[in-house]
């Protein structure tokens, strides 16, 4: 298995006037043959963290460990980049023009005998879907082509670790759909550890095996992607990864009180059913928000946003004026502009502080 990372209180202040506090005591932990997804907005530090993880910045403060390996921090020299055993792979590819697909993959095993090399090549061709291809110009190949090769690349030397850096953002929706599952295959048929920075949540939570949520340079939640998506640390969290319905409410104990009714509040035991009520805002997931005949809640048809396999539905509470929630359902529900329809709220919803 490849090596775990480990990082511990890092810190990058980067000098100007005033100086910027790129990162902040960032803590993070990914096990062997893990894929890390580090989401964040631009400018929240999940590049700069990629690039101390590398060698190519240096940390202020804080260490960076990667298997038994200490590569920066705690007043050991820093380990250079070409000596951690770390592999890259660039937004756009990063292929060198003028190397066919073969040499490009081979780059990094120069210091291999010929057939040694040759197989690996060969092995990587077939875990990335292109055989046959060793003899293609890059020029000819595609984009999705392009970072399979890339991949390919970063995978040739078994790095103890492999860095994705917004890998598809230069692809079109549907390849780039397509790549992210096909590359989370090939680094687990390697049991490589991975980490990919991204700014695009369905990326992160449909790829990773945990994600860790920065912002303004510090990780606020690192938990598996079904975690971090129904039970977010916070409304920040939970605004971001995904999106989110929120309401004032009153909370007593497990359950709040709310336009939408009284729900339940999970995760369940986390607090005592005898205390006083406490003024809270409430988030619901829009799929949570469902259809039903028989609900016992009356809404408005405002607006519908189609999106292929489902559609977005903006409702109007009849008897709660100008309260209007977002709702998610399936693209065969046949309710227009102006149709009134009856919901239910379904699952454990979240509170957190007014």
């Amino acid at each position: 298995m490849s090596a775990a990372v480990e990082i511990r209180g890092l810190t990058k202040v980067f000098p100007g006037s005033p100086p910027v506090d790129a990162l902040c005591g960032v803590d993070l932990h990914v096990d062997a043959g893990q894929l890390a997804a580090v989401l964040g907005p631009s400018g929240c530090g999940k590049t700069t963290l990629l690039r101390i993880i590398a060698g190519f910045e240096a940390p202020s403060t804080g260490s960076v460990r990667i298997g038994s390996d200490l590569v920066v921090g705690n007043g050991a020299k820093p380990v250079p980049p070409e000596r951690r055993r770390v592999g890259i792979v660039p937004q756009e590819g990063g292929l060198f023009p003028h190397l066919d697909v073969g040499r490009n993959i081979g780059f990094g095993l120069r210091g291999q005998g010929r057939g040694a090399r040759a197989r690996r090549v060969d092995e990587l061709l077939d875990l990335v879907g292109l055989r046959g291809y060793a003899r293609r110009r890059v020029h000819e190949l595609s984009g999705g082509q392009q970072q399979r090769v890339a991949l390919a690349r970063a995978l040739a030397p078994r790095p103890a670790i492999v860095l994705l850096d917004e890998p598809f953002t230069a692809l079109d929706t549907t390849l780039r759909t397509t790549l992210r599952g096909e590359v989370a295959a090939v680094l687990r048929a390697e049991g490589t550890t991975a980490v990919l920075v991204t700014h695009d949540q369905t990326e992160a939570l449909t790829m990773s095996d945990i994600v860790a949520v920065m912002r303004a340079g510090r990780i606020v939640q690192s938990a598996p992607p079904a975690t971090v998506y129904r039970d977010p640390v916070d409304l920040g969290v939970a605004q971001f990864v995904g999106d989110a319905v929120v309401l004032p409410a009153v909370r007593r104990g497990e359950v709040v009180d709310c336009v939408l009714g009284q729900l339940p509040v999970g995760p369940a035991g986390s607090q005592a059913t005898d205390v006083p009520a406490t003024d809270v805002v409430v988030m619901v997931r829009p799929e949570q928000i469902v259809w039903d005949k028989n609900g016992p809640l009356s809404a408005r048809v405002r607006g519908v946003s189609f999106e292929g396999h489902d559609a977005v539905f903006d409702l109007d509470l009849i008897g709660h004026d100008g309260v209007s929630v977002k709702a998610r359902w399936s693209a065969v529900v046949e309710a227009g502009v102006g149709d009134d329809v009856n919901v239910a709220v379904v699952g454990p919803v979240r509170s957190y502080s007014a």
